[in-house]
């Protein structure tokens, strides 16, 4: 295949992946009932004058299923993590013990769980709609390589293959995640 078509190629994948990787942080931060760190990892905390991430400022970790342990790195941070925990509407109250904060998470009712499988439907749905239209701008290139004449109309016909299989290829990767997502809600 011409070097163009295989730039084009690369390139729909590369967006593509992207997508899927986006999509697999969506997924994390949905409560399963369990504790993870990825539930608050990310969440932004305004320290220093600037905002950084929670991770950046606190060792974070699950000393077991329910409970999410933070320990800010200087002890100055404890107020304004505590504050941005209770911004992220987590569903549990921090609470302060010295320079320790834990989160202990409720077991969440079945329509809790419900809820949770929606919203994971909901973001995978918007991470299919968006590899599509990866899909769309990737055919468009190689149908204007062809128009500029670059490529053959053989060329162009097995070019298109290529960015349905990618296609196929993440909209499964996003299937198989949300299968395991609405698993692990749904186990009590």
């Amino acid at each position: 295949m011409p070097e163009c078509v295989d730039e084009i190629l690369l390139e729909t994948e590369e967006k593509m992946l992207k997508t899927v990787e986006v999509f697999e942080r969506e997924l994390a931060a949905i409560h399963t009932g369990r504790a993870s760190v990825s539930q608050v990892e990310n969440i932004q905390i305004e320290t220093y004058g600037t905002m950084m991430r929670l991770k950046d400022v606190a060792g974070i970790s699950t000393p077991d299923a329910r409970t999410i342990s933070i320990q800010p790195w200087d002890a100055s941070n404890v107020q304004p993590i505590e504050k941005a925990l209770l911004k992220a509407n987590l569903g549990a109250t921090p609470r302060v013990d010295g320079k320790v904060i834990r989160i202990f998470l409720p077991q969440p009712s079945e329509e809790g769980r419900r809820q949770n499988v929606k919203n994971a439907h909901r973001i995978a749905e918007n991470s299919r709609v968006a590899i599509r239209n990866e899909r769309r701008e990737g055919l468009d290139a190689v149908k204007k390589t062809q128009k500029d004449g670059k490529i053959t109309e053989d060329e162009l016909a097995t070019a298109e293959k290529e960015v349905q299989k990618l296609t196929d290829q993440y909209v499964a990767e996003i299937e198989r995640h949300l299968g395991l997502k609405e698993k692990d809600i749904m186990t009590v």
